[in-house]
């Protein structure tokens, strides 16, 4: 789903206009960007958590020249689902 269709699906269930509803939009990723830098995990209710992680430094090997390589640690943004999705996305 694209953003503009979803900015549409919201407009038509709030009664509020498109331009509303991406100005709400733009804002609450704005947050959720600043929150996230921040340091602190998002809990979207009835989906589950965003939180940003330290992936450590690690080693991996070339499978056909055996040459090993560091790959140096880095941030990653992680999605945690709820049980009840999880239950729910096993049923698809």
């Amino acid at each position: 789903m694209l953003t503009k269709d979803l900015i549409g699906l919201i407009a038509n269930a709030s009664g509020l206009t498109k331009k509303q509803v991406e100005h709400l939009l733009s804002t609450n990723n704005a947050i959720l960007r600043e929150t996230l830098m921040a340091g602190k995990s998002v809990q979207l209710q009835g989906l589950g958590t965003l939180e940003i992680k330290e992936r450590k430094e690690r080693v991996i090997v070339h499978p056909k020249t055996g040459e090993r390589n560091v790959v140096p640690s880095k941030s990653q943004l992680v999605f945690r689902p709820v049980n009840n999705m999880k239950d729910e996305l096993k049923k698809i």
